[in-house]
């Protein structure tokens, strides 16, 4: 009747008392068949190692490393590698892994891809590309198989990583040379077109105008006096050919007038030998030139003065007959004439380097925007160039680093162990998980029992059925052995009877109570 009210500890303890063996047994006989189960299961060894990532020796300042990726990333790389095939299919056959079990190759590698377990290691601390390290371990049914495959893919991992370092840090390299090449060419095309412009426009570059402008002055002052020097000389021609045509048409005259003429007319030459070689030397409004004009300009008023001869009697020509002077006259005429075309020369080569220079200037604006051009270009290749230089002497530091081994390396900080005993099966937790269950089941044999059980033992029995108070408590005196029995009957009866099919009328409880 236990199981049909609410229960107290005094009821709990009573079942305990009453039914311990049906605790006792299960957990007893489970307990054994677990430590039995431990003799036929086969055992499971666990070998592990440490690899440590050891940083790059050479300080980053001074030589960057090339491979800038995450070595969680790389080692997820590298994990594919390792777990492929191709890697795991040598060591299934060399070591005979799972042989007995009568297993295809696919199978033998996916049981062994299993059985490899990579872990990053804990760290105290944090670090910029990733964990310190990583731990590998291999679970195999041979402790010595488990420490030769373990140890195996360590080094597999290890020289993965240098041969993946070292392939990124030369293909780096490879890849900068390549960019290198290409950039000189552009670079050296730059040249040439700028070395060809500049060739080809020599003299009119933006550098050459403040240049062109001060010689441009200095052949605007040449031409200058070149002109002012012809008109002179033009007019001394104009005044000597006027002479020689008076001294031809004047009647003879006397020694004196003659001598006096030709004092005036040396005179004359004097000064204007003097006036040109002050020209070459001082400008027009200088004190000096302005006398020597004046001083010119009134000689010539007194030679002017003398009686003009006859006209028509004129003869430009020489003869036998003329005298020392108009024969002088006849020389400096000549030599008047040679002087003004060699000046008119002079001021037609003038007035074309003028008119070069004025066209160097004109055009310098535009020549000045393709050379901006050009130079612009040239220094954005030079730039390029200069920079991939860099990262190429960059690149290649870091490849004799990796070369070297100096670089970033995996070092084994454990060799791979040989395990002492075997990680599975423990004869510990499968005692205790079979002691657990035993206990589990026979608390549910107890509870299905006690609910079983309609019995009325005690006052508190009475009440929860009847709801009536007890009149009176008579002891049992029957034979236990057969209230056991009964008791079993009527379980078996429980487990084999058939749902009712119609109600039928509610038993007497009291009918059931021992007596």
């Amino acid at each position: 009747m236990l199981g049909h009210r609410p229960l107290n500890a005094d009821d709990y303890l009573a079942i305990l008392k009453h039914r311990w063996w049906l605790f006792a047994l299960p957990a007893i006989l489970l307990s054994a068949a677990g430590i039995a189960a431990t003799l036929y299961i086969s055992p499971q060894y666990v070998s592990r190692t440490s690899v440590l990532i050891d940083q790059q020796k050479v300080p980053d300042e001074l030589v960057k490393p090339v491979v800038s990726e995450d070595i969680n990333s790389r080692l997820a790389s590298m994990n594919e590698q390792i777990l492929s095939r191709s890697s795991i299919q040598p060591m299934v056959e060399k070591y005979g892994l799972y042989a007995t079990q009568h297993l295809s190759m696919d199978d033998r590698v996916d049981l062994a891809r299993k059985n490899i377990d990579i872990k990053a290691l804990p760290t105290g601390f944090a670090r910029a590309n990733g964990a310190p390290g990583f731990e590998i371990s291999f679970t195999a049914n041979d402790a010595h198989i488990a420490q030769m495959v373990c140890a195996e893919i360590t080094s597999l991992f290890t020289a993965a990583n240098l041969r993946s370092r070292e392939a990124a840090a030369e293909g780096t390299t490879d890849f900068l040379k390549e960019q290198l090449n290409n950039a000189k060419a552009v670079l050296d095309d730059q040249d040439a077109k700028l070395a060809a412009f500049q060739q080809h426009n020599f003299g009119t570059l933006p550098e050459d105008q403040a240049n062109n402008v001060n010689i441009l002055t200095t052949l605007n002052t040449q031409l200058e006096a070149a002109t002012q020097a012809l008109s002179r000389m033009e007019q001394d021609k104009s005044y000597m050919e006027a002479m020689l045509a008076q001294q031809q048409q004047a009647a003879p005259v006397v020694g004196s007038t003659a001598a006096v003429q030709s004092a005036q007319e040396r005179q004359l030459q004097e000064l204007l030998a003097q006036q040109t070689d002050l020209s070459m030397h001082y400008t027009a409004d200088y004190p000096d030139v302005v006398a020597i004009n004046r001083k010119i300009a009134d000689l010539r008023k007194k030679i002017a003065a003398q009686p003009a001869p006859a006209p028509g009697a004129t003869s430009i020509a020489p003869s036998k007959n003329d005298s020392p002077s108009v024969q002088d006259l006849r020389a400096r005429i000549h030599s008047a004439d040679l002087g003004i075309q060699a000046k008119r020369v002079e001021q037609a080569q003038l007035s074309q380097q003028v008119r070069q220079y004025q066209g160097r200037i004109q055009s310098s604006p535009q020549i000045e925007e393709q050379f901006k051009e050009l130079t612009r270009d040239a220094q954005t290749s030079q730039a390029q160039y200069d920079s991939l230089l860099s990262k190429l002497n960059q690149s290649q530091m870091a490849t004799d680093l990796e070369h070297r081994q100096e670089g970033e390396t995996f070092r084994v900080l454990d060799e791979a162990n040989l395990p002492d005993g075997p990680t599975y099966p423990k004869r510990s937790v499968f005692a205790m998980g079979g002691f657990g269950a035993g206990l589990g089941f026979g608390l549910l044999i107890v509870a299905l029992l006690e609910y079983m059980d309609t019995a009325l033992r005690t006052e508190r029995d009475i009440w929860a059925f009847t709801k009536l108070p007890t009149l009176a408590v008579i002891a049992w005196s029957g034979d236990v052995a057969s209230l056991e029995r009964n008791n079993r009957s009527r379980l078996k009866r429980f487990f084999s009877r058939k749902p009712p099919t119609a109600a039928t009328p509610t038993q007497n409880p009291i009918s059931d109570a021992p007596r």
